[in-house]
Formats: C-alpha cells, sequence, structure tokens
C-alpha cells in the first residue's frame, strides 16, 4: 500500500481545519499556564522556580520526545496516535485537577498532557504534509496558528473557570473541552491507495528471502513415513509378494533416515537464522555508525553549530515571559482592575501575528532569512532587558505584544535550517535542533523562578534572560557574517545508507 499524489486541496482542506482545532485544543491551555501558575503558587505554597516546572515540562516535553513522537507516528498512522493522544491530554489536565501537591502535577500535567501535545503536534504536521505539496507551506502556517489563537482565548477562558468554579473545576472543564479531539482524530483519513502496487524493498532491508520466510511447507516426519509406507505398500500389492519381516526393517531404516533428515534440516535453519541475525545486526551498526558520521560532519558546519547554541539560549531567555508574565505584573503591584486583556492572551495573538508576518517575509527573494532571525534574536534580548523597567500595565502589555511578535519567529525556523545544512541533511538537522530547543524551554521558567526565589524580585533574572537571548544572537550573527556562502555552498557528502527520522515543530 503506497501514498497517493497530494491532492492540494478536496479533503485536504477537512484536515487542515481539524489540525487546526487539534492544536488549539491541545496547546491552548499548556501556552497559557501562565494563569493557572499563579493558582498553584497559591495552593501549593511552593517556591517559584519548582512550581514553574510544571509549564516548562509541558511544553518541553514534546520537543525531548520529538523522535518518539515521529516513530508512533510513522509506525501507527496519524489517525490512531491523535485519537489515543486525545485521550492523554484530556486525562493529564482531568487528573491535575485532583493533585495533591506540586509533585504529582509534573506528571500529570508536565509529562502525560505534554507528551500527548507532542504526539498531536508530530500527527498534525504529517498528515498534513500528505495531503499538500505545492500549497504545503499555506496549509502548514494556518494550522500552526491554532496553538497561538488557543494561547490567546485559553488564556481569559481559564481565568473566568476560576472566578466560577476554582482552580479544580477550571482543569476539569478544560479536560472535557480537549475530548473533543477525539472528534477531529477521527477525521485524518489516510491518504492510501489500497489498489498500487507495493512499494519495492528498501536497500537497508534487503535480505535474501530465505533468511526471512521459509515458503516452502516442510512435511513433518509422520507424513513422510505415510508417504513411503504407501509407496512401498502399493509396490508389495502389485507384485503380491508378502515379506513381513523386509517390511519390518524397511520400515525402521526409514525412521531412522527421516530422524537424520529432520536434524540436517533443523541445523540448517539455526545456520541460516544465525547468518540472518548477523547480517541484520551488522546492517543496523551500520546504520548507527552512518547517523554519528553525519552528526559530526553537520557540528563541522560553523553556522548550524551557532545556531544550534542559538536555540537553546534563545528557549531558555525568551520562554519564561509567555508563563510568568502575570506573576511579573502581581510583583509589580498592578491593580487588576487596570487589566484590559490578560498579558498571555496579548502574547498569543501576536504571536500568530508575528508567525503570519515573518513567514510572508521569509518568501522574498531578497529577504535572507538568517538575518531575519538573528534580527528577532536581538530585539528579543533588548526587549527582555526593558521588562525590569515596566512598572504599568500599559508598558507591559506593549512588550508582551512585542515579545509575542519576535517570537513567532518559529515560522521561519524551518528556512534558516535549510539554507545552513541544505534540504538533504534538514530532517537529521531540524531534529537535533528541536531536541535542544524542547531542554531549553523546560530549563527557562525553572531558571527565571530561582533567580526570583534567590533575590525575591525578577529584575535579576530578566536580565539573564536578555543576555541569554543576546549572547545566541550575536554568535550566530558572527558565525554567519564570515562564512555564509561557503557553508551554504559546501557539498559534502553523506554517508551511504545515512539514517534521519522526522520530527515534531514547536508549538
Amino acid at each position: 500500500m503506497v501514498f497517493r499524489k497530494p491532492p492540494d486541496g478536496g479533503w485536504g482542506w477537512v484536515i487542515v481545519v481539524v489540525s487546526f482545532f487539534t492544536q488549539f485544543l491541545c496547546y491552548g491551555s499548556p501556552l497559557a499556564v501562565g494563569v493557572l501558575y499563579l493558582e498553584w503558587l497559591d495552593a501549593f505554597g511552593e517556591g517559584k522556580g519548582k512550581t514553574a516546572w510544571v509549564g516548562s515540562l509541558a511544553n518541553g516535553i514534546g520537543l525531548l520526545a520529538s523522535p518518539v513522537c515521529s516513530i508512533c507516528v510513522s509506525s501507527f498512522g496519524a489517525r490512531p496516535v491523535a485519537i489515543f493522544s486525545g485521550f492523554m491530554v484530556a486525562g493529564g489536565l482531568m487528573m491535575s485537577s485532583f493533585a495533591p501537591n506540586i509533585y504529582f502535577l509534573y506528571i500529570s500535567y508536565g509529562i502525560v498532557a505534554g507528551l500527548g501535545c507532542g504526539l498531536l503536534y508530530t500527527a498534525t504536521v504529517t498528515i498534513t504534509c500528505h495531503y499538500f505539496d505545492k500549497r504545503r507551506g499555506l496549509a502548514l502556517g494556518l494550522i500552526s496558528t491554532g496553538s497561538s489563537v488557543g494561547l490567546f482565548i485559553y488564556a481569559a477562558l481559564q481565568r473566568e473557570l476560576i472566578d466560577l468554579y476554582g482552580l479544580d473545576g477550571c482543569l476539569l472543564i478544560v479536560g472535557a473541552l480537549s475530548l473533543n479531539i477525539l472528534a477531529c482524530g477521527s477525521l485524518m483519513r489516510p491518504l492510501e491507495s489500497s489498489d498500487s502496487p507495493p512499494p519495492e524493498k528498501p536497500c537497508v532491508d534487503r535480505v535474501p528471502e530465505q533468511y526471512f520466510v521459509y515458503h516452502e511447507k516442510e512435511k513433518t516426519v509422520e507424513e513422510n513415513i505415510s508417504i513411503l509406507e504407501k509407496g512401498y505398500i502399493d509396490e508389495k500389492c502389485v507384485n503380491n509378494v508378502p515379506d513381513f519381516k523386509q517390511d519390518s526393517i524397511l520400515n525402521k531404516n526409514v525412521l531412522s533416515s527421516i530422524n537424520v533428515n529432520e536434524k540436517d534440516t533443523y541445523k540448517k535453519k539455526v545456520v541460516e537464522q544465525t547468518n540472518f541475525c548477523k547480517q541484520l545486526a551488522k546492517r543496523k551498526w551500520q546504520l548507527y555508525l552512518n547517523y554519528w558520521e553525519e552528526t559530526v560532519v553537520l557540528f563541522k558546519n560553523k553556522v548550524f553549530s551557532a545556531l544550534f547554541v542559538a536555540i537553546l539560549l534563545f528557549d531558555i531567555g525568551g520562554f519564561p515571559p509567555s508563563l510568568l508574565m502575570e506573576d511579573v505584573a502581581r510583583s509589580a503591584n498592578i491593580n487588576e482592575d487596570d487589566y484590559r486583556m490578560p498579558l498571555i492572551s496579548i502574547i498569543g495573538i501576536m504571536t500568530a501575528v508575528g508567525k503570519l508576518t515573518l513567514g510572508i517575509l521569509a518568501d522574498f527573494k531578497w529577504v535572507n532569512t538568517l538575518y531575519l532571525y538573528v534580527t528577532t534574536l536581538l530585539m528579543t534580548g533588548v526587549a527582555l532587558f526593558a521588562i525590569p523597567f515596566a512598572k504599568s500595565y500599559l508598558t507591559l502589555a506593549m512588550l508582551s505584544g512585542i515579545l509575542g511578535f519576535l517570537t513567532g519567529n518559529w515560522s521561519i525556523f524551518p528556512y534558516v535550517t535549510t539554507k545552513t545544512v541544505g534540504i538533504e541533511k534538514l530532517t537529521h538537522a531540524y531534529g537535533i535542533l528541536m531536541f535542544f530547543a524542547g531542554l531549553g524551554n523546560s530549563l527557562g521558567p525553572p531558571i527565571v523562578g530561582w533567580f526570583y526565589d534567590w533575590t525575591q524580585e525578577y529584575n535579576t533574572a530578566f536580565y539573564f534572560s536578555g543576555f541569554c537571548v543576546l549572547l545566541g544572537g550575536f554568535l550566530l550573527l558572527l558565525a554567519a557574517l564570515p562564512c555564509w556562502n561557503t557553508c551554504t555552498n559546501q557539498s559534502s557528502k553523506l554517508p551511504p545508507n545515512t539514517y534521519s527520522y522526522k520530527v515534531a515543530s514547536s508549538a
């Protein structure tokens, strides 16, 4: 069974709609976890650093497990994974309403719900790529805004639900809403053709057929004896020569010869299976060696090495505002009556605007996407340095909008990676970068929270965040300026049978 040619429309637009709502439903609460963060601080009385682990795990665990998520989608298909992940997200959110302590939330909200979000993101991106080719960029752009719209709506929704039903009731209702992912997942019909000829075996898996299946059915000892006895009896009947003694001796000889043949056949099978295992292990080991050889080649690229450092530092410093901005406003003693819109909602809607705007800019030929990405990093660092000087809601709202717009640089990150390593190495390189992006997402908020616990103010924490992002931006700029042309035009030959895998993008 093989995939048909992408239709670039038709049922594909249904896939875009359900993928949009899937990301809206699964990422809405984890991205707007800043509202819940304040309630958990009051409910459990733990430090800000320890409490921030809940939100950071929920957003980072999906990226850290992106290779596993890709393997699951490739093995079972997008629809089964989406339905199963819908139960994970809904179950994790509902379990969190019964959390007796912060450690329970690490498992229920951080790992269970976070891993479900990672699986759903991979499933939606994979099924969309199957249905679209020429319009793939547009389709992926539309579904990626689902998480940003979810952040915008869920920030206000969760605050309202907490006022009406309390923290536990809010998590139960949000978890129940996530069950709609099951309906969305059921519409992710795979693009397959049952009447197509089976695909040819990959070169890696080509092993002589005799090592896999014994096509010829071997007869048992009893069947062989019955056939020989029948032939011998027929021959005796034809010749009318009754010889019971010779018949008995012949039967014993037949049994002994068949037993010998049975042992030889068994030994032959053992030898063949042993050879098969040796060949398979040798091939798999060669694949792993080729994978690490390709990894070494990637890190010899100066721009890629700088990009790896930049994405790690950017997520350590740039992700905390989306989680902690509400607590920053409360720590600045801003009156709640001045709130016209939750700061997290502003970040969410401006992230969607930033994704679309930066994505459109990246399509212009005169725009260098690497320099555009570096610009967003440097501007993000400056905005983070300005947060400690914001003492009013209006100032924090403006900084939230700027940070949200610049965070939309996720939409151009695949372009930057492609220009850096080339399309043939994109999958492998993107997987490495997304792993470290998830690591940054997981470490950033707790680090900022620990700074607050030590100093009892956010100024030092955001100075540290701004320094991390600026350092990553300057390193990437320095690596790109002298060797941009040589790095993009180099054509390092890939090792044979190169191993690669698909991965999820960040929300």
